[in-house]
This record gives C-alpha cells, sequence and structure tokens, in this order.
C-alpha cells in the first residue's frame, strides 16, 4: 500500500539535486508546516494541507496582535477618563479671572505653584520687596525648585540695595534659581509653564488678574525672555565697583525719563524708590548740568545728548 506519510532517511535521490539541497528542502517544508510530524519516535512527516500550514504558522502572529490590542485596550479606558477630565476641567477655566484682594492672589499662586511641571517666570519690579511678602514665598519657591521646576526672576537694579531682597536671593539661587536685574520698563507678572500668566491689576496694586488666553499669554512671555537678555546678573555681594555700576545706570535710567517730560513720582514708581530718593538724584543730575529748572534740565540733555555717567556714592534709601 503507498504510504502517506516519509522520513528523512527515505527522501528519494533526484537527478541534479544534491542529497544536502533535499534534505534543506525537507526542513523548508517542515518549518512552513507543509510538513507536519506524525511519529516522533521514528521522525516521520506527513504532507499537510495548505490552510492548515497557514493556520499554524499565523496563530502566534494573531495572538500577539489580540495580547497587544487588550493591553491598548486597557490603556485606554485608563488614561481616556483622565484626560477627558483634566480637558474638561480646562475648558471650564476662564481665559480671563480676576482675584480681588491679596489672600485670593496667594491661594491661586500657591495653587499655581503646586501644580507647576517645568518653568515659573517672575518679573517684580518696584526694587526691594518687603519682608512679609519674602517669607510668604520663599516656602512655595523652596518647594518648586525642590522638584526640579526652572525658576527665572527679574528685579529693579535698585532692589540690590534692599537687605531682605538680598538675602531672599541669596537664598533662591542657592538652590539653582536665576535672578537678574533691570532697570525699568517691565510689569509685575508670574508666568507658570507658558500656560498662565498673573499680573497685577492697574490700579489695584493689591488685586490681580488670571490670563489664560494663549496668545496674550504668549505675547507676556515673549515680553519677559526679551527683558531677561537685556538684564545683569543680580549680585549677592555688592560691592563698590558694582555699587557704582548699579548707580551709573539708574541715573541713565533717571536722565533718559526727564527727557521724556516725566514728574517725580512717575520716575520714581518706575524706578523702584521713593520719591524722596529719586528727587535726590535728580537734584544732582541738574547740579551737574548747571541747570536752573526741570525744564532746562530737559532741554540740556536734549542739546548735548550727554551721558553723566555720576560716579557719586549710591543712595537709594530713604522712606516719604
Amino acid at each position: 500500500m503507498e504510504r502517506t506519510d516519509v522520513c528523512r532517511d527515505e527522501l528519494p535521490h533526484v537527478d541534479g539535486i544534491s542529497p544536502d539541497d533535499v534534505a534543506a528542502a525537507f526542513r523548508s517544508l517542515a518549518e512552513r508546516r507543509l510538513l507536519l510530524p506524525v511519529s516522533e519516535e521514528n521522525e516521520r512527516y506527513a504532507a499537510a494541507p495548505p490552510d492548515a500550514a497557514v493556520e499554524a504558522l499565523i496563530s502566534p502572529v494573531v495572538q500577539q496582535a489580540r495580547t497587544a490590542q487588550d493591553a491598548a485596550d486597557r490603556l485606554r479606558r485608563e488614561l481616556v477618563p483622565v484626560y477627558e477630565s483634566a480637558l474638561e476641567r480646562r475648558l471650564r477655566q476662564p481665559l480671563f479671572e480676576e482675584l480681588p484682594d491679596v489672600g485670593s492672589v496667594r491661594r491661586a499662586l500657591n495653587r499655581f505653584a503646586a501644580e507647576a511641571k517645568h518653568e515659573v517666570l517672575t518679573s517684580q519690579p518696584g526694587g526691594g520687596r518687603n519682608e512679609e511678602v519674602l517669607q510668604e514665598s520663599m516656602g512655595r519657591t523652596e518647594a518648586m525648585l525642590e522638584r526640579g521646576i526652572r525658576m527665572r526672576t527679574l528685579y529693579q537694579h535698585t532692589a540690590q540695595y534692599n537687605p531682605g531682597t538680598t538675602a531672599y536671593v541669596e537664598i533662591v539661587t542657592g538652590l539653582g534659581a536665576e535672578v537678574r536685574t533691570l532697570g525699568e520698563g517691565f510689569m509685575r507678572m508670574i508666568a507658570f509653564d507658558g500656560e498662565i500668566v498673573v499680573i497685577e491689576q492697574k490700579g489695584n496694586p493689591k488685586a490681580a488678574l488670571v490670563v489664560r488666553e494663549p496668545s496674550v499669554v504668549s505675547f507676556a512671555i515673549a515680553a519677559f525672555e526679551l527683558m531677561w537678555l537685556q538684564a545683569d546678573l543680580f549680585p549677592v555681594n555688592l560691592g563698590r565697583a558694582q555699587a557704582i555700576l548699579v548707580s551709573d545706570k539708574t541715573k541713565e535710567d533717571i536722565i533718559r525719563l526727564l527727557v521724556q517730560g516725566e514728574p517725580d513720582k512717575v520716575i520714581a514708581r518706575r524706578m523702584g524708590m521713593t520719591v524722596r530718593t529719586c528727587q535726590r538724584h535728580i537734584a544732582k543730575i541738574m547740579e551737574r548740568l548747571g541747570a536752573k529748572s526741570r525744564v532746562h534740565a530737559g532741554y540740556l540733555l536734549r542739546d548735548s545728548g550727554e551721558n553723566l555717567g555720576l560716579s557719586d556714592a549710591p543712595d537709594f534709601s530713604g522712606d516719604d
């Protein structure tokens, strides 16, 4: 009776094909499941229909695909509710939110700081900050720096003469914060992760406005980056050379504002100093010019375009 199975040793000799090639062909058919073992004892194989061979070959691949699909479905079930919840929460938030008092401002800042992921940018005009504000912000700042949040802060040059601010800067820079100073011309602002900006409300320094509108946030951050490039490193140990440099830069800014015709109060506010201190600087500038009045000083400055470079002992102290 004709056999339907075959053993490796029973492979026929084919003219023009070496025994090794015949054996290789046998192994190839077995690997492709076109030959299936019918007896492991004497290694006999029988021919298998192509459909069965295909099924045997693709079954492991199909199983792997099913396992991957199950894993993807499970991940989707876990992540989609989280994403939709976050998206819904974001969509519920207003693009502009008013914070009417100091308490609401502090609560919002604490919340935004706790949720920050990447970077916080701060610009603080007005010279040195008072001790209460510095103490209130210290814990929030330390917590963010410990989480690896990048923090960059801008102060005005006059902040370098405030002992409390200098001590604060020395601590936070030691923890990794970056602090620079600039003369004038920037707004009070805190930006969180390029998504939220908190700015001071005009005419009410105790209130603030939370901005989430992307175009406005992007504009505010671009303005900060421009100022950052123009700013100087905040020196925690202010030597005489640095003090003179700061004094000269401050006087240059005052001269520019004088030429623009700004009154003393406006100049003082923009320079982050008291009106009395500002008036002392203006008096020194007028004395150097030989001007008899502010109008005369403005005329002389416009006429000469002179950079006075007054290097007297700096004076940013004094209260009105």
